[in-house]
């Protein structure tokens, strides 16, 4: 179908106002009869696209996309009708990003939440986020010591050493990454007329990053040979799988998820023509069944990692994230937030962290705050079957009653639960997300976050999402995945709630990403748009959530390279200093390490046990031994330990990792192969 056959197939018949299903104006506005300046900008918008669709009938694609957005902005104040030239047919034009996915999605609900945000009277007014945008050359200073790579600027840095291990691990696309900051900031310098000491990006890179790349790629497919079978990323809520369409001829389909290779190699070859078919305008609740390959060394979620592991987790993330928008050929900026006065104590409108000191005084080790988890559970203990959850809001000035005595009796334990209703708490639950004086986005990365839905397909939007999450920092992270897993289970019941994906994630975007003050900082229009882009985030949020939590395995071993390179410079160290002291000692050592290696040589390893008494446990390797077995056979040998099993995991720990919480799905000779030098120790964890 050509472009002027589209453009005549779609006519705008009408404007009809459902302003009655809103709250009037305040006695400012214009007088009625006189239409509010908001409307008649809606309005004159709509007339204008229209004579411009007359006009210029090959821009029809772009076009419509403006209409369909202006479409969503007229939902707030009224409707206008689409009549197609063939009714039944699917629309002959292909859609804008911000809307893939959600065609039949009305966004009714979504304007309807922004309302009830607007005339809640949420809390206690408190200051609006700043936001500062960084000057030139400030971003890039900030972005190469986030990343661990201030000494590439300032030679009176720490970890100069730890720096250059950390750039030998870099792809080809992360050095490139690296590179491009570098070079910018020098060139900020050189405007700004001031001596710098930022070294040539040839000298940064001696050896050829394509070297390194292909060391770092050789590195990553290192027990590529050990794999299992494919298993979908989504659990159970797996939807219809539609990836690329039959006969599509491509070797990888948009559905295979490959986190043995850098996301941005991906997008680099899928940028170069290597391309894989987009699935469009998916029906409701049936996004992709994205498929990972299980490697048999097994994966690694968040939180399986020691704090050290993970600082160089967040530092290789980065410099990733940042290649794949560039790759992508997205601009990625940051913002600061400034600081603001918040509460230093309480429930509602207090910073998260805030809220996690108050917390963990109380009950040591939390990670979600308490008020979230007593809310969510009182709405699972009431039923998810009630109709129309998370989307009927609560009395209003009942809500405020119950937020006030919350703040005074929650954590002395006076509240009376029985007397909370259904939808009252879930609309203390959306209050208090929204609430936080700082999103649980973060201001840094949250136009990062808005950004996701421009590349180009839908697994590189996950890809970026998954980088992104392993950014936040650890509270928000936690407080995040327990409110998806929540929606999850709302969704589970949806034959009863009438609570679909897609309902919840309009009913849901606006209190995620509606921070305090920011609907002040964009346009009308920019709010029209990016109303189905934040639904549509939201819906990727909760489908894809147990791959968003993976750390991928080409960062896996970036980090054991990291490990690897740092623990010969130390042993090199302890050498020298240990020379004349401790000989008998490091004799003894040499001859545990010798027998242990022996024993790996021989297919045996040591479990140990030191939590609950257990000297050691000899295990004899299989091609088929999981983590699993180890833990089923530690309890039967040992009838005294009380832990229940699912609070038990088998710890990788040395060698090239510092500590790593095993899935129980890994293959213990697969990992042995991986990391010889390692010792396996079994402890409790609080999951």
């Amino acid at each position: 179908m050509s472009r002027q056959q589209a453009v005549q197939g779609v006519v705008l018949t009408g404007y009809t106002s459902s302003s009655d299903a809103f709250p009037q104006p305040p006695a400012s506005a214009p007088q009625h009869g006189a239409p509010a300046p908001r409307r008649v900008s809606q309005i004159a918008g709509v007339l204008l696209l229209t004579q411009q669709l007359r006009k210029r009938p090959e821009e029809a694609t772009d076009l419509l996309c403006d209409v369909s957005c202006f479409g969503y902005s007229l939902r707030r104040t009224g409707h206008y009708n689409v009549q197609r030239a063939r009714p039944g047919e699917k629309p002959p034009y292909q859609r804008c990003n911000s809307q893939d996915s959600l065609d039949e999605l009305a966004l009714d609900d979504y304007w309807k939440e922004v309302e009830i945000i607007q005339h809640t009277g949420d809390a206690e007014q408190q200051e609006e986020v700043q936001l500062k945008v960084a000057d030139e050359g400030e971003q890039e200073e900030a972005w190469l010591t986030e990343a661990g790579l201030a000494t590439l600027f300032d030679e009176s840095a720490a970890d100069g050493e730890d720096s250059m291990v950390l750039l030998s691990t870099l792809t080809r696309t992360q050095a490139a990454a690296v590179e491009r900051r570098v070079e910018t900031l020098k060139q900020t310098l050189r405007k700004r007329n001031k001596p710098y000491s930022v070294p040539d990006v040839r000298d940064i890179f001696k050896p050829s990053p394509a070297l390194d790349t292909k060391d770092s790629e050789s590195t990553s497919t290192e027990g590529s040979e050990h794999r299992k079978t494919e298993a979908t990323s989504s659990g159970e809520h797996s939807g219809v799988g539609n990836g690329a369409e039959p006969g599509g001829g491509g070797a990888e389909t948009e559905t295979d998820i490959n986190l043995e290779v850098s996301f941005s190699e991906q997008a680099l070859s899928y940028r170069d023509g290597s391309k894989v078919t987009q699935p469009i305008n998916e029906a409701d609740d049936k996004l992709p069944d994205f498929k990972v390959v299980r490697d048999k060394t097994g994966m690694t979620k968040v939180g399986d990692l020691s704090a050290a592991d993970m600082k160089k987790v967040r530092r290789l993330v980065l410099i990733e994230m940042t290649a794949l928008f560039d790759t992508a050929g997205l601009d990625l900026k940051t913002h600061k937030p400034l600081k603001i006065r918040v509460k230093e104590s309480g429930l509602f409108g207090v910073p998260l962290s805030t809220v996690l000191e108050q917390d963990q005084r109380r009950v040591p080790g939390t990670r979600v705050p308490l008020i979230m988890q007593r809310l969510i559970s009182h709405i699972e203990e009431e039923g998810l079957h009630t109709e129309g959850l998370l989307r009927v809001p609560g009395a209003s000035t009942r809500v405020k009653t119950v937020c006030h005595e919350l703040e005074l009796k929650f954590y002395d334990g006076l509240f009376l639960w029985e007397t909370l209703k259904q939808h009252d708490a879930a609309s203390l639950l959306k209050l208090f997300i929204r609430e936080l004086p700082h999103p649980l986005l973060t201001v840094e990365y949250f136009s990062a976050f808005i950004s996701v839905l421009k590349f180009p397909t839908k697994k590189q939007q996950l890809q970026a999402l998954n980088l992104l999450v392993l950014l936040l920092p650890e509270s928000s992270r936690d407080t995040l995945k327990a409110l998806l897993e929540f929606l999850q289970r709302v969704i589970d019941h949806k034959e009863q709630n009438k609570m679909t994906l897609n309902n919840v994630a309009v009913v849901m975007a606006p209190n995620i990403f509606m921070f305090k003050g920011f609907r002040s900082k964009i346009t009308e229009q920019q709010e029209f748009a990016m109303a189905t882009g934040m639904a549509n985030i939201v819906r990727l949020f909760i489908r894809y959530q147990n791959l968003l939590w993976t750390i991928p395995k080409f960062v896996m071993n970036q980090v054991r390279k990291q490990n690897t390179e740092n623990q010969r410079k130390m042993n090199r160290d302890r050498a020298v200093k240990k020379l004349l002291k401790k000989m008998a000692y490091d004799r003894e050592k040499n001859i545990e390490k010798v027998e242990k290696s022996s024993e790996a040589e021989g297919g045996i390893i040591r479990v140990q046990a030191p939590q609950f008494t257990k000297v050691s446990m000899a295990v004899q390797l299989t091609e088929e031994l999981q983590a699993s077995d180890i833990l089923t056979r530690f309890l039967s040998q040992d009838s005294s330990v009380s832990v229940k099993r699912e609070d038990l995991c088998l710890f990788e720990i040395g060698g090239n990792i510092k500590e790593r919480c095993l899935d129980e799905e890994t293959y213990m000779k697969a990992l042995l192969e991986l990391n010889p030098a390692a010792e396996w120790v079994i402890k409790s964890v609080q999951r």
